[in-house]
């Protein structure tokens, strides 16, 4: 991954710069070496791009397995892309696809990695911070690792959804918070109580950061009513994947 990955940044870094003239602010926030966890919001398939630009390291995601299982060349295409920007498929194997990303979260971050999280589980149907799933926080208790606020800004109206190219003329960016600390919660990952507390605490910084309205709903059961489906307001234990 990591050759395709300096590959890219030659490649889309100046055009990045030049074309859109990103506005970034706490990068020193980001520890230089060893694991962290970068919680943000979720606005645009640009996020991928334009949260890890002014970093030196790479940020992994954790995404669905279907990215990495096309035949043919568009499979192969997608999977050296998703590979490319730090997408890492979720392993299934014996358990829920929430047991199974924690276990591939837990295991980037023992690596020393970066691993970049939107607890919305979803990117949000509209300009709005929605409310977080639990998974993160979860996550957050088991590894230890320094738990980053991260926001994005602009990337909706860059790139909203249904266009395949960003917009010109809008400028995007990156916001890192200080990190937040959650040690005094240390060996109480199975209380409910306290994972919802965690995860509010980690979505209303990246709403300070961001400026967003804050919308205490999940944003996938917004999208089905959108969509005249029915929605679920369903706790879970996901919001560790995008």
């Amino acid at each position: 991954m990591l050759w395709f990955w300096i590959l890219l940044r030659i490649v889309l870094t100046p055009i990045m710069y030049a074309g859109w003239w990103p506005r970034n602010r706490g990068m020193r926030n980001v520890p230089k070496r060893g694991p962290a966890l970068l919680v943000s919001n979720h606005l645009s398939f640009a996020d991928h791009f334009f949260g890890p630009l002014p970093l030196l390291r790479p940020i992994f995601f954790i995404g669905k397995g279907e990215y990495f299982t096309g035949r043919g060349i568009k499979g192969l295409v997608s999977k050296a892309f998703f590979t490319g920007v730090g997408v890492v498929p979720v392993d299934r194997t014996g358990g829920s696809s929430a047991e199974a990303a924690l276990r591939t979260g837990l295991r980037i971050l023992s690596e020393g990695k970066l691993l970049g999280i939107y607890p919305e589980g979803t990117r949000a149907p509209d300009n709005r911070l929605y409310r977080g799933k639990t998974g993160v926080a979860r996550l957050a208790l088991k590894s230890r690792a320094p738990v980053i606020p991260m926001a994005m800004i602009n990337t909706f109206e860059l790139m909203p959804p249904g266009r395949p190219f960003p917009r010109l003329g809008i400028r995007p960016g990156v916001r890192f918070g200080e990190p937040l600390d959650f040690s005094r919660h240390y060996g109480r990952e199975d209380d409910h109580e306290v994972l919802r507390e965690i995860t509010d605490e980690i979505m209303h910084a990246i709403r300070d950061l961001s400026g967003q309205e804050y919308v205490d709903r999940y944003a996938a059961d917004v999208k089905a009513e959108l969509a005249g489906k029915p929605g679920r307001e369903d706790e879970g234990d996901g919001g560790i994947g995008g």
